[in-house]
């Protein structure tokens, strides 16, 4: 899909993360859950997916007619990065056809020693049509990584980082700030629990929202509605 028509299609709407790691209920070997969460989301209305692995990608897009933003989630020795670490899953992700590849942008280190900037240039001379989103906690990362050349900056990693650790809620003041000084069109992603704090992060000035866990993660959306009832 190409550029402009990804841009008109995602503008103002939700994007449904449809994610399920080894240690979750929903998660099986041969797949084939994450493509019925998508498939459930598309019906309602979701204007993307975003999804982990190759192979759920690939399932979902099977499925789906939506922009997929893809990652391939993976520890390495050494840094904390962990969301499309290196070149060898950008490599994966655009070999089956994302619309959008999301990387960490934060400020730790890769592996090889660079930083989200440089990689994100790499990517971007690598593949210069291909749509990048950097998933960021800060302003400045934010920026940089636009300046990079990211064509989105998603607020995914506010909270999950040192910088950053207490931020526990949804942050309207960062999304309008990041909105007005950077770039790149910006993602609300991140503790999005409910429809009205979606509406919010829109007003806020977000291009568009992510939301995963609140619709697609029955084990935490449970835990949500039991820890209320324990209080």
């Amino acid at each position: 899909m190409e550029k402009q028509k990804i841009l008109d299609q995602i503008k103002g709407g939700l994007i449904v993360s449809c994610q399920a790691l080894e240690h979750e209920p929903l998660y099986t070997k041969e797949g084939g859950i994450m493509p019925l969460m998508a498939k459930a989301a598309a019906q309602s209305g979701a204007v993307g997916i975003r999804a982990n692995t190759v192979r759920d990608i690939t399932q979902i897009k099977e499925v789906v007619a939506l922009p997929v933003i893809g990652i391939i989630k993976k520890d390495y020795e050494g840094t904390p990065m962990y969301i499309t670490v290196t070149m060898k899953e950008v490599d994966a992700l655009v070999a089956c056809g994302v619309d959008i590849v999301a990387v960490q942008g934060t400020g730790a280190r890769r592996p090889d020693g660079s930083s989200a900037p440089e990689f994100i240039r790499a990517i971007k001379e690598k593949y210069p049509q291909q749509l990048v989103m950097a998933d960021c906690a800060t302003l400045e990362e934010g920026i940089a990584c636009a300046e990079a050349g990211a064509d989105f900056v998603g607020t995914t990693m506010r909270g999950y980082t040192p910088e950053t650790k207490g931020c526990d809620d949804i942050d309207y003041a960062f999304i309008h700030e990041l909105s007005e000084k950077c770039p790149a069109k910006i993602i609300a992603e991140g503790h999005i629990h409910y429809p009205e704090q979606a509406k919010k992060a829109l007003e806020a000035g977000a291009f568009a929202l992510v939301v995963g866990g609140a619709i697609t993660r029955p084990a935490e959306i449970t835990a949500r509605f039991v820890s209320a009832i324990a209080e």
